[in-house]
């Protein structure tokens, strides 16, 4: 099984290819352009690193969000670019499953931050039963004080939201709080490829042409209109 993943959920741009539990070639860059700007030219050059072509892939995969608007965009509509010209299947992952796993192995709860702006986060929590990462509860948006309002646990905070709030985070929380280390918050494609090896394997692909960004709110754009 042969899969380029993409993510452009965040402020970073990750791509891979992975062959099952190999990884052949990533870049990832934390570049503040859009990710228009680069995105082709890394997946040009990550493919060029495995030495694989297109028609020897088996699928695609990219982060489907929460996370920036224009980023998923981008990554999700090259990726269906990419699944139309060669024919080959799509699998989304959801980004807060690709950070917690990056963090799997903290024994406690797992609570992965995305900076969703506006003072506000992209959440959900995730524990590790019997060698196994379960998710609890649905994708959510929230201030990042309400997010961690009823934790009363130890917890291990990761992503660039756990970034942007680890002081807050730590007057509320103190010693229950924990942060992963800084390498680990960026998303890497290599995981969401991984993640997405199962659902390849069980043929549960997305249909491209109904295949969207999961937003969870509104853009900006709609907010300021309904604001004015």
């Amino acid at each position: 099984m042969k899969i380029l993943a993409v993510d452009t959920a965040t402020k970073s741009c990750s791509v891979a290819v992975v062959q099952e539990k190999s990884l052949l070639a990533e870049i990832t860059t934390g570049r503040k352009q859009t990710h228009s700007k680069h995105l082709m030219e890394m997946i040009n050059r990550v493919m060029g690193l495995s030495g694989l072509s297109l028609s020897e892939l088996d699928g695609f995969a990219v982060t489907r969000g929460p996370g920036t608007f224009t980023g998923l965009r981008i990554g999700i509509s090259s990726v269906k670019g990419l699944s139309a010209a060669s024919g080959k299947p799509i699998v989304g992952v959801s980004s807060l499953d690709a950070l917690a796993v990056q963090a799997s192995y903290f024994p406690y709860l797992i609570c992965p931050l995305i900076d969703a702006r506006r003072g506000e986060v992209y959440f959900s929590r995730y524990r590790l039963r019997n060698g196994q990462l379960k998710k609890e509860g649905d994708d959510q948006v929230s201030s990042p004080e309400k997010a961690i309002v009823d934790l009363n646990e130890a917890c291990l905070f990761i992503g660039d939201g756990a970034l942007s709030y680890q002081q807050m985070i730590l007057n509320k929380m103190g010693t229950s709080a924990f942060f992963a280390s800084s390498f680990q918050n960026t998303i890497r494609a290599s995981t969401v490829a991984y993640l997405s090896m199962n659902k390849f394997k069980n043929n549960d692909t997305e249909d491209v042409g109904m295949f969207v960004p999961h937003y969870i709110r509104r853009s900006d754009a709609e907010l300021n209109l309904t604001v004015s």
